[in-house]
């Protein structure tokens, strides 16, 4: 292949090649010829021109296939148009020749074939260059036409159409005798020559004006004979041809063109109608005969094709003409749908109503926007009075005349039925957006409905039912009200059997939308509904005239309470079971005299009533299964029995009453059948003799087989989805499928409303169209016999099958099609229900007549027959599961597709053998593969049957797919032949192409990721699977087209780099707007598929494509690639279409464009392709500007008002866009502000975006804030609700992500503050009287979002949210919600719970500013909206809330009690629910409990838990419409205690079991609640003496803080998890020291010594775990310790890696805080236990403490380096530090070690800790620091805090002495100052403790200081140590007795003289040691007038000490002057050098 991509042919290598690799050589060569053209100077094509044109000649006569000759076409028509055009002359003569050439061999038809489609090449490039030869081209095709067979007379026609294309209006003088030539292959036999001819005139309509004036009807006449036995595609190209010409008769293109005389729409729509009413065929004489004899010929094709012509030229025509003229056209579609001869027999009548719905859906559905949908809503509700005005006028005359002229009620009724549906579709489309339409006076629409169910006719009765329901869909507001006027009229107008049947119907169309619609309708309307049908059908029998239809009434009201759900049916599931019950007779007497009396009548009400009764039964099993239990089902056991027993009494009834009952037998045996295929067949197993034998009489019986037989309505069901395009196109999903599949139902009868009345209740969006009951029938009893046949016994089953076998042999003809139908589509479905239940079939004797009977329709000529029994064939094997018969049917299908030589037979065959392996796992054998493959590569190649190549290729694609990689070695010679057969077959078999797609999918699949190697095999086989998708591409027919998109796109899946999108996107984008749905969904999941990967290069390419090849006809969407690009074009397309699954695949291609590009460089792109979404609306509003001089004259007015009003934008590139796409459009806005939280910080700071932007040229989200809001604004006041919904959605999530940000240009404002009008301007409308409750719901979060927020400065501007919350509390207050009698009850607990949430939240956020403005250690700046201002809005209603709040915790706490606590819930339900509205509501309360808690809990600590005088004596609101919570009078009022401890059990118990529940993974917000209200209360001295005073709870709630400790992450919540420890802790403490004090002040002082013990231990020490409060903090405090820390644990001490710590220097700042916290309850714990439990606990709270302390002051060397720059980490271990020292003092100086029978204990393991504490010193490692500081100051705190018999005790003392001594000689002067600090605390100790260091150290000390004399500090550290030592020394002074303290200051002052300096030095001396010098001297002078004697004495004897004071003292006076000062700065900057830990480590 790499060969053939040169410029010109290789012909040396294609020589080389075989005859079938040839093709494909020159094939890929064509393919790259055509591509490198374009790009090629013209130099250079001219230089190789000649030789091209040598070689493409060669092809040309070469007999080149399908594919090669289309591109040989086009490569010359290139080559020629690009290079030297001249010779073209030259190869059009050649190519005559050709065609002229009398060789009519079939060897020369390839070369023909070329030559004609190579004229049609060349024409089409060179155009009016080769003019002078056209005369001669068009004779020769012309005249080789009338000798060419079909593919000759196909290409042909596609050459003329180029011909046409290129010449323009250059061939106008030939137009005539193209159109001659078209006209005959218009009707040609041929499908691909008639779709041809369409296109051929489609083209020459372009400029044959004659075409649409004076041919006009001529041409219409000739397309009504074209759409004769046509296919789908033919109709789509016929239609689209009549459909141009009759536009263009409307609207002449060009406008100086002459326009047939009168040519109007009148005109058109007429000549339309004739097609319609008579076809094409005949002339006056036929046509009159067949008026004369009162039938119809027109073909049912034919009708459909015309119903296709006038969507065409109104979809050519465009919305805004069908707008202008829709009254006329309406008008006369109406006279069509009411023409009788449209509808002279039942089925026309239905195919009828069913083209004109499909005209109006098509068209107004997808041409039209919002606005103009509802002034054709308008329109079509005139039309719907007029025609009732009319009918009621033909009643009125009639009843003069004496008679009613039903002729006109009958006509009138098609029109009626129409209207109404496409009206009720409308409004079902427009949504909420419909609300003003139904208020509209003018119109009258709902009453103009609503009167149409007085309609004589039951049919159009029903389309107004459903029609209310569609209105009552789209705007659930008015739905209650209907109801309920129905209601009243159906009560009011009970003796009329019209109003009977018509408001029976709308109500209970009504009260089935509950199931569409989330907001309901009350649940008292159940009730109601079901007393009405109650009433019906007792009242049934009193009017013989009405009760047919009171009973039919009844049970249609009863199905439809059903469809509201378990819900309401549990509460009236008695009533229903009673009505049942009666309904049937009692026992098998009763009804055998039934069958003794009355007459027809009576057993027609009889059988409607039992029908109903069954059809009511199928409800409830549909709509309520949960409901059926095994005594309801029992229960319904027993009316169900009778009802089986009368189906064996239906023949005899029949025989008596004939006719008149046939259809009620009909639909009772339907009912039957549809309620027992529900129900478990083991539950009537006494029936199923019964019921079997009737399913084959009605399967088989010969009395049933004049029916008439649907197969499209029964088979395709039961067949694979992925087999049935086999049978046509009509199979798959097009457009005009509805349509297609109208001319099979139609001859069954059609589908149409009246034939089930009971579809009203069905779910769907779609107006159901139920089938005749006996086609219904027949499906019925096919699926229930696959479910009852395994039941009965064996010898039964093998019976009826050769009963089956014996019936179809007997009959012939079309009865025999018939029973053969039937039969197989049984075994079939019996086939396929025990397949997928692994069921079995039975013995062995069932196989063969089962085996007969499949294999007579494998033979059949009908295709669907062919392809279920393929099916079924499968099934049967799978079923059997016997390898032996797996092998004989595979025989049997080799022998038969081998030895059979009809084409049906050999196609059903092959189709078995590839479906069998569908259904056994697959091939797994080898050889067997081989065997299959070559007799399906044998059948594939028989060109004489495209039926047969179809169905073996389908087949073989299904070998492939299921052999896995065993099918590998076969991939090269499968895909030469799929090859092979793409370049030989015609295209007029698109088939066979659809089908060799599908087998070049399942290579490529099987190849699958090989495909991406560079071995030459690889490549050969990836060069080969793109040429084969290229030349499906290449192909006209769409399906085929889809299938190489497919084929592409699982290329590109396994192979990225080798699917080029330069080519790819463009194909894609081209066929956007395809009028095939199949190809716009192929095309949709391939650009899904590459976006996710490659989106930027996929738009980029897209928008390449439009502007460098703009086409003739540019389409909208081509226009909106070029202005939106790719993306705007996908809206567009969004907008449009209707089918779901294409939908789903355009918002993901969307979501992943936007994921992809987004926060990049196309982040303003896609904000204002949004906006212009958001703004395409056809609802206009006048924008209404500011104006300053307003404001100034009236500065009261609300600023809301200057709020910028959306207004649709004109000039852009979107019209008029639907609400659901500019709601996806919002959408997308809110992933683009949620994509850009993870992406750069910018996004949310303006100053750095600001910066970045003018720096870097990037783009930032925060710049386009306003935008945001402009947009949340335009969607949160639209008129659709669902739009009302995502914009206010919008809204709170740029609150949320926004609210933050500060304002650059203005300091201390935040950047939303500007919108705050804005904002306020988008609630207000949800606050609404009439805003929908979850409108309202969702609002209330934003407007607590906004209040929270912050952003409002001014508690002015804040009122106008805050006051549109104060009228929603008002609303909740006083009970009165409007919308409680329109809506379910839960909807109003919806919204009550949505205001109750949203003031929790204002009410915390305001909390919890006051508080942070009241915190002295944060002083924040907060405006008035912060702190107390926003707390006095919420002040005076705080009453009100908290008892709101209260009821609504009381009602959580109620629905989520366990199953078994059910009974106790309060019969009429909580304060805001129903007892009905239970199951509905939790969702609501599940989503608002949480900040209603914390707030509940916030306001009772406010409190204080003191009730005031108004406060509420209940937990419930004082007035509620369901107020419970009333106080029972047996119980009287409850005291305040009580209902504090109920309050406070209340938030306990709803916390506990939240924070225990497995299901609050994701719900943290829910926990920081949970958490923040149990620290409010226990903040509170009451509820913490409760919890204190109550162990068990306390103990609980350690456990769930246990483990919420281990399973969450989050540090806020750990950290509240030890603060609620600490609390709990402390609520101990002052229970057991309350306790304790009592008992002091009951047994006296003197004797406490002998008090009972308290706390926890007892007299024993023990603590249980699980009940031990104390165990309880331990195993919390331990679980925080070693998860941080775990080298405590001595299992994971040897473990580095164990645990998420590992250094104590790698603890985050909320690390260190959770370990200080822990510490802290450490040691709080010994003061809740009893002196023996303190014991118990004491040397675990020792060796945490001391092994904490371990961590902190042992750091190795890497840590030192590393933490030296990490202040923060240092601050948060000084915490730490602060926390362990402070913890130890606590323990050391708790007052169990002082209690008497415990001292000795405690004394033992203090000794034990000291020494481990003094044993730190030794690391015992190199490579670690000791803290000495703080070992110092841990050692000093445990030397002040024990006594002497711990402290001096030998040799602990000793060791002691020993670490001091080392720390005064520390060559660190902080370790040096610390010590000596440290000694000055340990001198002035109690003498027993004192005296021992004193003696120990003093000369230590001594020798310190006078060493400063030889060596004096040189820093403010060594002065520190010094200043330190000697205030050491003045302690020791001062500890000694009186006696000895005389000799020691004699020591003291020579030391203090020695630290004097001279005036010699004191100038020049250092900082530090002048410094020194004068605290000396200063000291000096303080100690010398308190040591008088002292002093003189030693100056005395010491003359060079006097001297030396005498020279410090001259000298510092002599340093008194104006310099002098600067030594006091030095001095003051000493002391503020000097370490901070001296403060914070005083602990002494």
């Amino acid at each position: 292949m790499e060969l053939a991509r040169s410029f010109l042919l290789n012909e040396e290598a294609c020589s080389q090649l075989g005859e079938h690799q040839r093709p494909e050589f020159i094939l890929e060569w064509l393919n790259h010829l055509k591509k490198s053209l374009p790009t090629t100077n013209k130099a250079d094509i001219k230089q190789n021109q000649q030789q091209l044109v040598d070689q493409l000649s060669g092809v040309l006569i070469g007999c080149p296939g399908p594919p090669v000759r289309y591109l040989l076409a086009d490569c010359l028509g290139l080559l020629y148009r690009l290079g030297d055009s001249f010779p073209s002359s030259l190869m059009v003569e050649k190519c005559n020749d050709i065609i002229h050439c009398k060789d009519d061999s079939p060897s020369s038809l390839p070369a023909r074939l070329a030559a004609i489609t190579c004229l049609g090449a060349l024409y089409e490039q060179l155009g009016r260059m080769l003019v002078g030869f056209l005369k001669d081209t068009l004779s020769n095709l012309l005249k080789a036409m009338k000798s060419a067979e079909s593919q000759g007379r196909y290409e042909i026609m596609l050459s003329v159409e180029r011909i046409l294309r290129g010449l323009g209006d250059g061939a106008v003088p030939f137009h005539r005798d193209i159109y001659k030539a078209a006209r005959v292959c218009l009707t040609d036999r041929s499908m691909a020559v008639r779709c041809a001819a369409a296109k051929c005139l489609l083209e020459l309509q372009r400029e044959a004006v004659f075409l649409w004036t004076t041919e006009l009807e001529n041409m219409a006449t000739l397309c009504f004979r074209a759409f004769e036995g046509s296919n789908s595609n033919i109709k789509v190209s016929v239609a689209k041809l009549l459909g141009a010409l009759v536009a263009a008769a409307l609207e002449p293109r060009p406008p100086t063109a002459p326009r047939l005389s009168g040519s109007s729409l009148e005109e058109v729509m007429d000549l339309l109608l004739r097609g319609f009413l008579r076809g094409g065929g005949g002339g006056f004489l036929r046509a009159g005969g067949e008026m004369l004899k009162g039938t119809s010929s027109v073909s049912k094709d034919v009708r459909i094709g015309v119903t296709q012509v006038y969507v065409a030229f109104v979809s050519t025509l465009g919305g805004s003409w069908l707008e202008g003229n829709f009254p006329t056209f309406l008008s006369l579609l109406m006279e069509l749908a009411s023409h009788g001869r449209a509808t002279q027999m039942p089925g026309d009548a239905t195919m009828t109503r069913c083209c004109v719905s499909f005209i109006l859906r098509s068209t107004l559905g997808s041409l039209l926007g919002e606005k103009a949908q509802t002034n054709i809503a308008k329109q079509l509700c005139l039309t719907v009075a007029a025609q009732k005005q009319s009918m009621e006028a033909a009643l009125t005359e009639g009843n003069v005349d004496g008679r009613i002229s039903s002729a006109e009620v009958s006509t009138n009724q098609n029109a009626l039925v129409c209207c109404l549906l496409e009206l009720g579709a409308l409004i079902q489309g427009l949504g909420s957006t419909a609300a003003p339409l139904l208020t509209d006076s003018t119109t009258a629409l709902l009453d103009t409905v609503i009167s149409v169910l007085l309609h004589p006719i039951s049919l159009v009765r029903l389309a107004a039912a459903w029609c209310l329901r569609c209105i009552a869909t789209a705007v659930p507001f008015h739905c209650s009200s209907l109801l309920d006027r129905c209601t009243e009229r159906l009560v009011a107008l009970k003796s009329s059997p019209e109003a009977m049947a018509g408001y029976g119907a709308a109500v209970a169309a009504l009260v089935t939308v509950v199931q569409h619609c989330p907001l309901g309708i009350p649940h008292t309307k159940g009730k109601v509904v079901l007393e009405l049908a109650e009433d019906l059908l007792r009242s049934a029998s009193q009017n013989s005239h009405i009760s047919l239809q009171r009973t039919q009434a009844g049970w249609l009201l009863i199905s439809s309470l059903i469809t509201m759900g378990p819900a309401v049916v549990k509460h009236h599931l008695s009533s229903l079971l009673l009505l049942w019950r009666c309904v049937f007779p009692a026992s098998l007497r009763e009804q055998e005299m039934e069958l003794r009396r009355g007459d027809y009548f009576t057993w027609q009400v009889t059988l409607e009533g039992r029908a109903g009764a069954l059809s009511s039964m199928k409800t409830l099993m549909l709509h309520c299964k949960e409901l059926v239990t095994d005594d309801i089902l029992r229960r319904l056991l027993t009316p169900l029995a009778c009802a089986v027993t009368l189906l064996t009494k239906l023949p005899a009834l029949l025989r008596s009453y004939g006719s008149s009952v046939r259809v009620g037998l009909i639909i009772y045996r339907l009912r039957i059948y549809e309620l027992l295929s529900l129900l478990p067949p083991h539950t009537y197993q006494e029936s199923l003799g019964l019921v079997m034998n009737q399913l084959v009489s009605d399967l088989s019986s010969h009395d049933n087989l004049n029916q008439p037989c649907s197969q499209l309505t029964l088979l395709p069901p039961l067949c694979y989805h992925e087999d049935l395009p086999l049978i046509g196109p009509a199979f798959h999903s097009i457009e005009h499928r509805y349509i297609e599949e109208q001319l099979h139902s139609s001859s069954v009868g059609g589908g149409s409303l009246d034939n089930n009345p009971f579809s009203l209740c069905e779910r769907g969006h779609e107006a159901p169209a139920p089938l005749p009951p006996s086609v219904s029938l027949t499906a019925a009893a096919v699926h229930l016999f696959g479910i009852l046949f395994p039941q009965i016994i064996s010898a039964q089953r093998v019976k009826i099958l050769e009963q089956f076998v014996e019936t179809i042999n007997q009959v012939k003809g079309q009865r025999q099609q018939t029973v053969q139908t039937h039969i197989c589509a049984a075994l079939c479905s019996l086939l396929k229900h025990q397949g997928s239940i692994r069921g079995f079939l039975g013995p062995e004797e069932i196989r063969p007549p089962a085996l007969s009977l499949l294999s007579g329709a494998l033979e059949s000529v009908s295709p669907l027959l062919r392809c279920l029994a393929a099916e079924g064939l499968a099934r049967l094997v799978q079923v059997v599961r016997d390898p032996g018969f797996t092998a004989s049917i595979s025989m049997v299908c080799f022998d038969r597709m081998k030895t059979a030589r009809d084409a049906a037979s050999r196609s059903g065959y092959a189709l078995a053998l590839g479906v069998m392996y569908r259904y056994i796992g697959g091939l797994s054998s080898p050889q067997h593969l081989s065997k299959c493959l070559g007799v399906l590569f044998t059948l594939c190649q028989d060109s004489t049957s495209p039926e047969v190549q179809t169905w073996s290729l389908h087949s073989l694609s299904l070998v492939v797919d299921l052999s896995g990689s065993m099918y590998q070695t076969h991939a090269e010679p499968s895909l030469t032949l799929v090859l092979r057969l793409l370049l030989s077959t015609p295209p007029t078999h698109p088939e066979v192409h659809y089908s060799l797609g599908r087998c070049l999918q399942g290579l490529i699949t099987c190849l699958g990721p090989d495909l991406q190697g560079d071995s030459p095999v690889v490549s050969s086989l990836r060069s080969r699977c793109l040429l084969g998708c290229d030349v499906m591409q290449a192909g006209p027919d769409c399906l085929v087209q889809a299938r190489a998109i497919s084929c592409l796109q699982q290329l590109h899946m396994f192979s990225p780099p080798h699917v080029n999108l330069a080519i790819l996107v463009p194909v894609l984008c081209a066929n956007l707007c395809s009028s095939f749905l199949y190809l716009r969904r192929a095309v949709m999941a391939c650009l899904r598929q590459l976006v996710q990967r490659e989106a930027l290069e996929v738009s980029e390419h897209a928008v390449t494509l439009v502007k460098e090849l703009p086409r003739r006809d540019n389409t909208q969407l081509d226009v909106t690639i070029k202005e939106v690009g790719l993306e705007g074009a996908l809206f567009t397309l969004l907008d449009r279409e209707s089918d779901p699954a294409l939908r789903k695949d355009i918002k993901e291609t969307l979501g992943h464009m936007l994921a992809s590009s987004a926060t990049s460089n196309k982040l303003a792109h896609w904000l204002k392709l949004c906006k212009d979404v958001l703004s395409a609306t056809s609802y206009s509003r006048a924008p209404v500007e500011t104006r300053p001089e307003n404001e100034e004259a009236d500065p009261s007015r609300d600023d809301d008002s200057s709020a910028f009003r959306a207004q649709s934008e004109s000039g852009g590139p979107f019209t008029a866009l639907r609400w659901a796409t500019r709601c996806f459009a919002v959408e997308c806005v809110c992933r683009i502000i949620t994509l850009c939280e993870t992406a750069d910080p910018a996004h949310f700071d303006m100053v750095l975006a600001q910066k970045q932007h003018l720096h870097e040229s990037k783009d930032f989200l925060v710049l386009h804030l306003g935008d945001l809001i402009r947009m949340a604004f335009m969607a949160a006041t639209d008129h659709s609700d669902q739009l009302r919904l995502a914009g206010l959605q919008t809204l709170l999530v740029i609150i949320r992500g926004f609210s933050a940000i500060p304002e650059p240009e203005f300091p201390g404002h935040l950047i939303l503050e500007q919108y705050q009008a804005n904002v306020g301007a988008a609630l207000r409308p949800a606050f609404a009287a009439d805003a929908s409750p979850d409108v309202t719901a969702k609002a209330c979060q934003v407007c607590s979002a906004w209040i929270a927020s912050g952003v409002v400065s001014d508690l002015r501007d804040l009122r106008r949210v805050h006051q549109l919350l104060i009228s929603s509390l008002a609303k909740v207050h006083s009970g009165r919600d409007e919308s409680s009698h329109l809506y379910n009850e839960a909807t109003a607990t919806m919204e009550t719970l949505a205001v109750l949430k949203a003031w929790a939240e204002v009410y915390i956020v305001a909390v919890q500013r006051s508080r942070l403005k009241e915190s002295p250690a944060q002083p924040v700046s907060l405006s008035d909206s912060g702190g107390e201002g926003l707390l006095k809005l919420v002040q005076s209603d705080l009453l009100t809330l908290s008892r709101l709040w209260l009821a609504a915790l009381q009602d959580y706490a109620q629905l989520t009690l366990p199953q078994e606590y059910t009974s106790q819930l309060p019969a009429t339900g909580g304060s805001f629910y129903t007892a009905e509205t239970m199951n509905q509501v939790g969702v609501h309360y599940t989503s608002s409990w949480a900040p209603i808690l914390h707030a509940t809990a916030l306001w009772l600590h406010s409190t204080g838990f003191v009730i005031s005088d108004d406060a509420p004596s209940n937990l419930s609101r004082p007035a509620t419409p369901t107020s419970m919570g009333h106080t029972s009078s047996a119980g009287g009022p409850k005291s305040p205690e009580d209902i504090n401890t109920d309050r406070l059990h209340l938030i306990l118990g709803i916390s506990v079991e939240f924070l225990c529940s497995p299901h609050s993974e994701c719900q943290m917000e829910n926990i920081t609640s949970c958490l923040s209200a149990l620290q409010a209360l226990l903040d509170v001295p009451w509820p913490r003496a409760k919890i204190g005073n109550n162990q068990v709870l306390s103990v609980e709630l350690l456990s769930v803080l246990h483990r919420l400790m281990v399973t969450r992450e989050s540090v806020f919540v750990q950290l509240a998890v030890l603060d609620l420890l600490r609390q709990i802790v402390a609520a101990a403490q002052e229970h057991i020291r309350e306790k304790r004090h009592s008992a002091e002040v009951d047994d006296g002082a003197a004797e406490k010594e002998t008090l009972p013990e308290f706390g926890e231990g007892q007299d024993t020490g023990g603590l249980i775990p699980g009940r031990s409060l104390v165990f309880g903090a331990l195993e919390l405090c331990l679980c925080v310790l070693v998860r941080k820390l775990p080298q405590l644990s001595p299992k994971l001490s040897g473990n580095g890696s164990a645990g998420p710590g590992g250094s104590v220097w790698s603890l985050t700042d909320s690390d260190c805080r959770m370990v200080a916290s822990a510490l802290c309850v450490l040691s709080e714990l010994l003061s809740i236990c009893s002196p023996e439990g303190s014991v118990s606990i004491l040397p675990t709270v020792l060796y945490l403490l001391l092994g904490v302390f371990k961590e902190l002051v042992h750091q190795s060397t890497a840590d030192t380096g590393s933490s030296a720059a990490d202040s923060g980490s240092r601050d948060g271990l000084a915490v730490v530090i602060q926390a362990a020292i402070q913890a130890l003092k606590s323990v050391l100086t708790s007052p169990m070690s002082r209690q008497e029978k415990t001292r000795g204990a405690w004394n033992q393991l203090l000794r034990s800790a000291l020494q481990t504490l003094l044993r730190l010193w030794d690391t015992g490692s190199s490579d670690c620091v000791v803290d000495q500081v703080n070992l110092l100051t841990a050692l000093t705190v445990f030397l002040l805090s024990t006594g002497p018999d711990i402290c001096t005790l030998e040799p602990l003392r000793e060791l002691c002495v020993q670490r001091f001594a080392a720390g005064m000689d520390s060559k660190d002067p902080l370790v040096v100052s610390r010590c000596c600090q440290l000694l000055t605390s340990v001198f002035q100790a109690q003498p027993d403790v004192a005296v021992p260091y004193i003696k120990a150290l003093g000369p230590s000390l001594v020798r310190f200081l006078q060493k400063v004399e030889r060596s004096r500090p040189q820093s403010s550290e060594e002065l520190l140590g010094v200043l330190e030592g000697i205030q050491a020394m003045e302690a020791l002074v001062l500890a000694a007795d009186e006696p000895q303290r005389p000799q020691l200051v004699a020591i003291l002052l020579p030391l203090l003289i020695s630290f004097l300096l001279d005036e010699n030095t004191l100038g020049s001396a250092p900082a530090a040691s002048r410094s020194l010098h004068e605290a000396a001297l200063k000291d000096l002078m303080r100690l010398g007038p308190q040591h008088s004697a002292v002093f003189r004495s030693l100056i005395t004897s010491s003359p060079h000490l006097k001297s030396r004071l005498e020279a410090a003292i001259k000298g510092s006076q002599q340093s008194v002057n104006p310099k002098g000062s600067n030594t006091n700065p030095t001095t003051r900057s000493t002391a503020k050098s000097s370490p901070s830990i001296t403060l914070k480590t005083n602990f002494l």
